[in-house]
């Protein structure tokens, strides 16, 4: 534990945490773009005093951790520090907005997932098909990259998994719908991955160990 926001005034909700590559420090994000900083993350810039277009929606560290992009819903991305800009999403029409984004493993490139299932590529990252063609049971939440970047998992809110161009590795299925899931990570190895609930239940598959 390297800190965090709790009992200080915030503009707007805190979304997500990303840590550093050392694993010894973390920033938080919040839904209007503010960062906070905590151990060894440093602080390489924000658009919380920027009118965006839509709101953040998530980030992803560098392999380096000396910098982020942001992603907002409208497919938007900023990138801060030593993250570089590939692309992005923005002023393109979407059928469904983008709710998460995943590096590569060079971090030479991106995805961009949106709620629909629907698999955005750019720089380096390659596009191995998408759900937004699909009917799905319940809106995509995240995108779980393999780590040789041959693949990537799409995971539910109803804690169902999409793989493209990787194993299936199994599925957590709805066990209270007022508790969906909210996001995956992939194990080291890209034999298993971690399900997180909004409650903060983890769900193990492959060889991934809660």
């Amino acid at each position: 534990f390297h800190g965090s926001m709790n009992g200080e005034h915030l503009n707007a909700p805190a979304l997500t945490l990303a840590p550093t590559p050392s694993g010894n420090g973390y920033w938080i994000l919040a839904a209007d773009g503010g960062i906070f900083s905590f151990g060894n993350a440093t602080f390489h810039g924000s658009t919380g005093g920027i009118r965006l277009n839509q709101p953040v929606v998530g980030m992803a560290a560098t392999r380096t951790g000396g910098g982020y992009w942001l992603v907002a819903s409208d497919g938007g991305v900023f990138a801060f520090g030593d993250a570089r800009f590939f692309g992005s999403m923005g002023g393109v029409r979407l059928n469904q907005p983008v709710v998460g984004m995943a590096p590569t493993s060079t971090g030479n490139g991106y995805w961009l997932v949106a709620a629909d299932g629907g698999v955005f590529a750019f720089g380096d990252a390659q596009f191995f098909g998408s759900g937004g063609s699909m009917q799905l049971p319940a809106p995509a939440v995240a995108v779980g990259p393999h780590p040789s970047g041959g693949g990537y998992w799409v995971a539910l809110a109803d804690g169902r998994v999409m793989p493209f161009n990787v194993p299936d590795l199994g599925s957590s299925p709805w066990l209270d719908r007022g508790d969906p899931v909210v996001g995956i990570a992939v194990t080291r190895t890209g034999n298993g991955y971690l399900l997180a609930r909004r409650s903060g239940t983890v769900h193990a598959m492959g060889d991934a160990v809660a």
